[in-house]
């Protein structure tokens, strides 16, 4: 009977005949010289150098992965892995793989992911660029940790180590560079036990040029950031919007307002009502988002949204939006009075926009709460099904 595979070291490959028997050597040297039941995956993602040869000629596992991208690649070899614990790292000699001791402990004591932290640990001279090690990772990280009230320093290290079930349980979506901020992210978000560990980041030993591109896979990171926080994406920035465009607005429907040489009046009003009406449909899409978030598995229940999804309710909603359209149509009905007055003349417009521009933005956010309360409705009907199949 074979012995059972404790712990499996994956490495994603493409093209990495230069610097692959230097890491596969060293993952080898780990496992034989700390007496652990391993294997080695090769997740090889369409070389073309003979990186499957190499591999396979040293003894390690080589899955070929036909999508292609860093995260289908891992993929890949996390799918195959047959190990309880599961390492992955760069074949690109950027890591020491003769050293993973501080994963492995980690690993026994009960984490579900360990980290590896590269400005814990030390970063060599020429091993990141300038504009990764000083802008894009401590943006990006940092943005990363106010968003998903994530600890984890370095959210882009490539070496880390984990349970394979509780990857697997996350149901990772992402193909591309971003693959790395996912795991983190959802390991945040479904509370699993997720630690740092210094490592140390040396320079690759490649001739060609990396994988990563800067802008391009640093977009894409951003991105997914954005696209996982529906809070910071819209909801806060909504909730900012309206009460800055309540803030102005609100003393411009009585009376102008002047700041030394500066007047303000009713053009001021017009875009502050206007801020105000973006700002709604904000926090609008953050609900919806959430909703369909929830809905597809995608996003993890939030207890504040809840109840407020839950306080709002479609019948809720629609005596709001309807008491918001009589309060527009009041203020536009005393617009025409107004104009009526005048014998339907020519009037004076500071006074009347102060009529029918709230008129306006009432009749807006009314039939806005309306379709949003439908709309809402619809996708809880569809969650609430869901939930009974």
């Amino acid at each position: 009977m074979d012995s059972p595979i404790h712990l499996s070291i994956v490495m994603p490959c493409l093209n990495e005949a230069e610097t692959l028997a230097v890491c596969i050597g060293k993952a080898q040297q780990f496992l034989t010289q700390n007496k652990i039941e391993g294997e080695i995956i090769i997740a090889d993602n369409g070389s073309v150098d003979g990186s499957p040869q190499i591999a396979s000629t040293l003894g390690a596992k080589v899955v070929h992965v036909a999508s292609k991208g860093y995260g289908s690649a891992l993929m890949g070899g996390i799918e195959a892995a047959q190990g309880e614990y599961i390492i992955m790292g760069d074949a690109d000699d950027s890591y020491d793989f003769s050293n993973l001791h501080d994963f492995v402990n980690a690993l026994h004591a009960g984490c579900d992911l360990v980290m590896g932290n590269r400005f814990k640990g030390g970063i060599m001279p020429r091993a990141m660029p300038f504009l990764h090690r000083y802008l894009g990772n401590p943006v990006l990280s940092g943005i990363a940790r106010l968003f998903f009230k994530s600890k984890i320093g370095d959210f882009h290290c490539g070496l880390r180590g984990f349970r394979k079930q509780a990857i697997l349980s996350l149901n990772l979506q992402t193909s591309g560079m971003e693959f790395a901020s996912e795991m983190v992210v959802k390991a945040a978000m479904r509370g699993l036990t997720v630690v740092e560990v210094p490592t140390i980041l040396h320079p690759d030993g490649r001739t060609r040029p990396p994988h990563l591109r800067t802008w391009s896979d640093g977009w894409r990171h951003l991105k997914f950031l954005l696209l996982y926080s529906p809070k910071w994406l819209f909801f806060y920035p909504g909730i900012f919007f309206i009460i800055l465009g309540a803030l102005v607005s609100v003393p411009l429907l009585f009376a102008p307002i002047e700041i030394g040489n500066i007047t303000l009046d009713i053009n001021t009003l017009m875009y502050a009502s206007l801020l105000t009406i973006i700002g709604f449909q904000s926090v609008f899409f953050s609900l919806f988002t959430y909703v369909f978030g929830i809905n597809a598995a995608l996003l993890p229940h939030d207890a504040a949204t809840d109840k407020i999804l839950s306080y709002i309710g479609l019948e809720k909603g629609l005596a709001f939006s309807l008491g918001m359209i009589l309060l527009g149509f009041a203020s536009s009905l005393g617009a025409i009075i107004y104009w009526g007055k005048n014998h339907f003349g020519d009037i004076d417009p500071t006074f009347s926009m102060r009529l029918v521009i709230p008129g306006a933005v009432l009749f807006s956010l009314g039939f806005e709460i309306l379709f949003a309360s439908f709309f809402i409705s619809i996708l809880n009907t569809q969650l609430k099904q869901g939930n009974s199949k």
